[in-house]
C-alpha cells in the first residue's frame, strides 16, 4: 500500500544511471509480488513531449495543439504536464521567468560520453512546463535547422526526457509523444530504458500532425548519436529504405497511434498519402484512431477579439462582417465596397497548400466582383507569384507576404470565404477558425478538410461550406464560382450558412473527450 507513496518520493532521487542500485531490487520485488497497483480513482499523470507549443515557441498546428490540449483536462482526474526544449529564441518575457530546477550530464550515444542537461520549470495558465536546457542544441534563433543537426538535436532531446522526470519526481502513466521530434522517446523506453523500475507501467501513445516529415538519416549516424542497439535497426522497427526512421520507431514502439482527423486515419494507410509508412499503419490498424483538433475559443472569439475592427456575435454577424470589411479595404488599399466577395488564402505557401491549382484559376477567380487576399509565407515562387498579381490587379488582389496573428485576424474577421484547397491536410485549423468568424470556408475534400466542413446542399438548407473532391483546377474554379452564386444571388441562403458556421463546435472540448476516452482504454480503465 505505500508502493505508490514511496515510488514518488524515491524517484526524486533515481537517476537511470543506477540501474544496478539497491533501489532497483527492490522496485522489481515490490512489482513482482504486484504491491505496486495505482487506484482507479488517483489522478492520472500525462505527459505531453514536443519540438513546440504556444505561447512559446510555433511554426504550424502542433504548437497550438499542445499549448491548448493540456488545458482541457479534468484536473481532478489528469495531471497533465508538458515537456519541451529550451530555446534561446523563447521570448525573454517566458524565459527570464524560468525556475531552475537541477542539471545532471548524460551519455549522447558513441558521440558524447558526458551532455549537460539543464532542466527548467514554469506554470502557465495552469500547467506545468519542463524545459530541456541545452545551449549547444537549443541556442539557435530558429527552433529548427538543417536536418542533420535536426536529427542530432531531438535525438538528444528524446533521451533527455526519460533521463529528467526520475529528478523532477513526475512518473507518467502516459506519455503522448507529437511528431517525428518525439519519435525515439518510446524507442529508448522500451530499450535502453526498458529496466528501470521508475518507468514500469508507462505507456505511450503517439500522435501524427503532419506524415510528411519524419526525420530520416542514415543508420550509422543514428546509431551512433542514439546509443541504441542494433536490432532496433531493421526493417521490422527504425530500419527505412536502407536509412533510419525516428518517426517510424515512435510508430513502431508506442502502445497507440493517433493523427488528427478520422480521414486522415484512413488516407495514411493507402499508398498515395502514406509516404511509405502505409504498410506499418495498415498493419496497426487497430491500435490507430483519429481525433479532430480544435482551436482555442478564447483566443479565436469574434465577441471579444481586439485585433479586429468591430466586434460581433452571431446576433450581429451582417454589421460585424460589413464594418470589418470596410475596415480591412482601407488598411490595404483596396476598393472599399461592401458588395465586393472577399475571398482569402491565410496559409503557409507551400505545394501542400494546393497552391498550384490557385495559380492555374488566378485570372478567373480574380474578376470585378471579387477581392483576393493573401496572407502568409513559403515557397518564393507563389511568394512571386501573388506579389506579381498585387500589381497587376491592385484593386483586386492584395499580397500580403508575412504573417502576423493579429493581422490574420482581421482578415478572419473581414472575408466572406477562406479558400483551403489542400492537396492533403491532416486537420487544418484555418477553416475551423474562419468558421468561429462567420467566414466561409471552400475547401478539398481531404484529410480534417472533409471531416469539418458539411457542404452546402441547396436542397435541404445543410452545410457550412463548399467543397470539391478530385485534385483538379477546374474543379475547383467551378466550386468557388458556386459559392460566389450563393453569395450574390441566394444571399438569404449564404447568411443563413454562415451562421450555422459560427454556432458549429470546435472547441477543443468534444475532442479533449476523446482523447480522455482513449487514455483510459490504453491504460486500461
Amino acid at each position: 500500500q505505500y508502493a505508490p507513496m514511496l515510488l514518488r518520493f524515491a524517484g526524486k532521487f533515481i537517476s537511470p544511471f543506477f540501474a544496478e542500485d539497491i533501489v532497483h531490487d527492490v522496485f522489481l520485488k515490490i512489482w513482482d509480488k504486484q504491491v505496486f497497483l495505482l487506484s482507479e480513482s488517483e489522478v492520472k499523470n500525462i505527459l505531453f513531449v514536443a519540438s513546440e507549443c504556444v505561447p512559446f515557441i510555433k511554426t504550424g498546428g502542433l504548437a497550438d495543439v499542445v499549448g491548448t490540449l493540456p488545458k482541457m483536462f479534468d484536473k481532478n482526474e489528469y495531471d497533465c504536464r508538458v515537456i519541451l526544449p529550451n530555446y534561446r529564441c523563447i521570448p525573454d518575457k517566458f524565459r527570464n521567468n524560468f525556475k531552475y530546477v537541477h542539471h545532471f550530464y548524460m551519455d549522447m550515444g558513441q558521440r558524447f560520453s558526458s551532455v549537460h542537461v539543464g532542466i527548467m520549470e514554469y506554470e502557465y495558465d495552469g500547467i506545468t512546463f519542463y524545459f530541456v536546457d541545452n545551449l549547444f542544441y537549443f541556442g539557435g534563433d530558429k527552433p529548427y535547422a538543417d536536418t542533420r543537426y535536426d536529427i542530432e538535436k531531438f535525438t538528444y532531446f528524446s533521451k533527455s526526457v526519460l533521463a529528467i522526470l526520475p529528478v523532477v519526481g513526475f512518473r507518467p502513466d502516459i506519455i503522448h509523444c507529437h511528431d517525428w521530434q518525439a519519435g525515439l522517446v518510446p524507442v529508448y523506453l522500451h530499450t535502453i530504458y526498458k529496466d528501470n523500475p521508475f518507468y514500469y507501467g508507462t505507456k505511450t501513445i503517439f500522435t501524427i500532425h503532419n506524415l510528411r516529415f519524419q526525420g530520416v538519416w542514415d543508420i550509422d549516424t543514428i546509431k551512433a548519436l542514439s546509443g541504441l542497439p542494433d536490432y532496433v535497426f531493421t526493417p521490422d522497427k527504425l530500419e527505412f529504405n536502407k536509412d533510419a526512421n525516428m518517426l517510424k520507431g515512435g510508430l513502431v514502439y508506442s502502445d497507440f497511434i493517433t493523427t488528427v482527423s478520422n480521414t486522415y486515419a484512413g488516407e495514411i494507410q493507402t499508398g498515395y498519402y502514406g509516404e511509405g509508412l502505409d504498410g506499418l499503419l495498415r498493419a496497426r490498424n487497430q491500435s490507430l484512431c483519429g481525433i479532430v483538433n480544435g482551436i482555442d475559443y478564447q483566443a479565436y472569439n469574434p465577441e471579444t477579439d481586439t485585433c479586429i475592427a468591430k466586434q460581433y456575435s452571431t446576433r450581429s454577424i451582417k454589421k460585424g462582417k460589413a464594418a470589418n470589411k470596410k475596415a480591412l479595404q482601407q488598411e490595404l488599399g483596396l476598393p472599399v465596397d461592401e458588395n465586393k466577395f472577399v475571398i482569402s488564402i491565410i496559409s503557409r505557401l507551400t505545394d501542400q497548400k494546393g497552391l498550384d491549382l490557385v495559380r492555374y484559376a488566378l485570372d478567373r477567380i480574380c474578376d470585378e466582383f471579387t477581392q483576393f487576399v493573401v496572407v502568409g509565407t513559403g515557397d518564393p515562387q507563389y511568394e512571386n507569384l501573388f506579389r506579381e498579381y498585387a500589381m497587376r490587379m491592385p484593386g483586386r488582389v492584395s499580397a500580403n507576404i508575412f504573417f502576423n496573428e493579429g493581422f490574420a485576424h482581421k482578415v478572419y474577421a473581414a472575408s466572406d470565404a477562406v479558400l483551403v484547397p489542400s492537396l492533403f491536410e491532416p486537420c487544418g485549423l484555418t477553416q475551423l477558425i474562419a468558421l468561429r468568424y462567420g467566414t466561409v470556408p471552400i475547401v478539398r475534400e481531404t484529410g480534417g478538410l472533409k471531416d469539418t466542413v458539411q457542404p452546402y446542399n441547396e436542397f435541404d438548407g445543410t452545410g457550412i461550406g463548399f467543397s470539391f473532391a478530385n485534385y483538379n483546377g477546374d474543379e475547383l474554379l467551378g466550386t468557388i464560382n458556386y459559392a460566389k452564386h450563393i453569395y450574390f444571388d441566394c444571399r438569404k441562403e449564404w447568411d443563413q450558412m454562415v451562421s450555422r458556421g459560427m454556432k458549429t463546435d470546435y472547441s477543443w472540448t468534444n475532442s479533449a473527450r476523446k482523447y480522455e476516452e482513449l487514455y483510459n482504454r490504453v491504460l486500461g480503465r
